[in-house]
């Protein structure tokens, strides 16, 4: 069985056409990534943010890290 990621949290932008999701792997580490949609496509989320790989051991310290990184997220969460 291939590995899933659960989302602990999604945060969308204004606009809801990026997103933040905070996600817990099999291994028990945790990550974040950006995504992005566009409305007259009808595939999805698609990442953009190159982040996924990133490893965190708590889901405050990847917010925190997904805050510092994605610009448009402090507006909508404010600062960690």
């Amino acid at each position: 069985m291939a590995h899933v990621n659960r989302v602990l949290r999604s945060i969308n932008d204004e606009a809801a056409l990026r997103c933040v999701d905070i996600f817990l792997r099999p291994d028990g580490t945790i990550g974040f990534e950006e995504y992005r949609r566009d409305v007259e496509d009808g595939r999805g989320w698609f990442p953009v943010g190159g982040h996924s790989s990133r490893i965190f051991h708590g889901e405050s310290a990847a917010l925190a890290a997904a805050i510092g990184d994605v610009p448009w997220l402090r507006r909508v969460v404010g600062s960690p």
